[in-house]
C-alpha cells in the first residue's frame, strides 16, 4: 500500500517521511525496540539517553560508566534492528551530558536532539562528526540565543529545531504557574514567533511542532502554519513495540482527563503526570527517604529534594506504578488501545493527509 503525500521533513540530508519524529521518552520509556520500529516507517526514531545504564545496581562511582555503556548498547542494538534515521534525546540537565553525547557521536547517531535547559555547548561534543543537531525551545528567544552562541563559538547553526509547547508530558519549559494555570502561550503562537526567527537564516532552520500533536488535524494544522514536521512521543507509549512495563502502558489506558495533572519536579521544573495514589502523597508534601550516590541532575538538590526522581522513573518503567508516577501528554486520555508502530504511523499519515486535502481551497 502506498503511503499518502505528505511534505518530506528534511534535516540536512536526511529525509523523514511522513515528517514525524518520535520524542524520546526517558527513563528507560523509548530505547532500542520503539525506536526502531519507527524508524522503519520512514520517519525518525529516537532513544533516550537518560538512565539506560542501571545505575540504581552500582556504586556511584560508576554512575558515568554505566549510563554511557546502556546507551551504546541501546544504539548498537536499534542499528541491528533499522537502517532508517535514528537519534537520540540529551537533557542539557544531565550531568553525564558531555559523556552521553561523547557516545551518541561514536556510535554516528543520525541527530541528537537536546533540551531541558538551552544546549549552548552541544556543538563542541561532537566536533568533526557529521550528526544532526537539534535543540528543543519552547520560546523565539530561546532559539535566538542558541543560534548567536552557535554561530560565534562553533561556526554553525542548528540542523533543525523543536518547538515543545505547554501540553507536552514529562518536564516542561515553563513556569509551574503557567503550566498549571493554563497561562502559557499554546503552541500555535509559540511556533508561529520560532518559525519567523528560522526563516532569517540561510537555508532556513526546519521547525518541528511537539507538545499536544495527537492526531493528522493537529499534525495538518501545524504543517500548515509553516512547521516542517512533528514531534509526538504520548501516542508511542501505547504501542506493541514501545520498551516499557505493560502496566505503564495500562496506566494511559486507564486514564482519564481529570487524572492529567502537574506536580513541582525535584528537576526544578514543572511535570505533567498521571495522578496516582503516589502523586497524591507528593502533593501533599510527604517525603521518601533516600540517599543519592550519582547526583544525575545538575539541577537537583539531594540534600531538599522529597524524593529521588531517577528511582521513580526507574520504578515507573518497571511497572512499580505504586512507587512511582507516569509522564505523561495532556492528551493521553484520548487513547484507548494498545496497536503496532506500523498500524500508528500509517493512521496519523493518512488523516494528516486528508485533513491537508480537505483545507485545500
Amino acid at each position: 500500500m502506498s503511503k499518502p503525500a505528505l511534505p518530506t521533513l528534511r534535516i540536512g540530508d536526511l529525509e523523514i517521511n511522513p515528517p514525524i519524529v518520535q520524542g524520546g521518552m526517558g527513563v528507560r520509556v523509548s530505547r532500542a525496540g520503539l525506536a526502531a520500529a519507527v524508524a522503519n516507517e520512514g520517519c525518525a526514531g529516537v532513544i533516550a539517553t537518560v538512565g539506560l545504564g542501571r545505575f540504581e545496581d552500582h556504586p556511584g562511582s560508576e554512575y558515568v560508566r554505566i549510563n554511557g555503556e546502556g546507551l551504546r548498547d541501546e544504539i548498537r542494538r536499534a542499528r541491528t534492528l533499522t537502517n532508517g534515521v535514528l537519534g537520540v534525546n540529551l537533557m542539557v540537565a544531565l550531568t553525564d551530558y558531555a559523556n552521553l553525547a561523547a557516545v551518541a557521536a561514536a556510535e554516528a547517531v543520525d541527530l541528537i536532539i537536546s533540551g531541558a535547559g538551552l544546549p549552548l555547548d552541544l556543538p563542541g561534543f561532537v566536533a568533526g562528526k557529521p550528526i544532526k543537531l537539534v535543540p528543543i525551545v519552547s520560546s523565539a528567544r530561546a532559539l535566538n540565543i542558541i543560534c548567536k552562541k552557535w554561530q560565534r563559538a562553533y561556526g554553525r547553526l542548528p540542523d533543525a529545531v523543536v518547538v515543545e509547547g505547554v501540553l507536552a508530558g514529562g518536564h516542561l519549559g515553563f513556569s509551574f504557574e503557567e503550566a498549571s494555570e493554563g497561562t502559557a502561550p499554546d503552541l500555535d503562537t509559540i511556533l508561529t514567533e520560532v518559525i519567523a526567527v528560522a526563516r532569517r537564516f540561510e537555508p532556513p532552520i526546519p521547525v518541528v511542532a511537539a507538545g499536544g500533536i495527537f492526531d493528522g488535524a493537529d499534525i495538518a494544522r501545524v504543517l500548515r502554519l509553516g512547521a516542517a514536521g512533528v514531534q509526538m512521543a504520548t501516542r508511542f507509549v501505547c504501542t506493541d513495540e514501545c520498551d516499557v512495563h505493560p502496566r505503564f502502558k495500562q496506566a494511559y489506558l486507564d486514564a482519564r482527563k481529570e487524572d492529567i495533572t502537574i506536580i513541582r519536579s525535584p528537576v526544578g521544573l514543572p511535570g505533567r503526570v498521571l495522578n496516582n495514589a503516589f502523586v497524591e502523597r507528593v502533593k501533599r508534601g510527604e517525603t521518601v527517604p533516600f540517599r543519592c550516590a550519582y547526583k544525575c541532575l545538575k539541577t537537583c538538590s539531594p540534600r531538599t529534594v522529597p524524593y529521588c526522581i531517577a528511582k521513580v522513573l526507574v520504578n515507573a518503567a518497571e511497572g512499580r506504578l505504586d512507587e512511582a508516577f507516569v509522564f505523561s501528554g495532556a492528551n493521553s486520555y484520548r487513547i484507548d488501545r494498545i496497536v503496532p508502530v506500523r498500524e500508528l504511523i500509517a493512521e496519523l499519515a493518512a488523516d494528516a493527509a486528508r485533513h491537508l486535502q480537505e483545507d485545500d481551497p
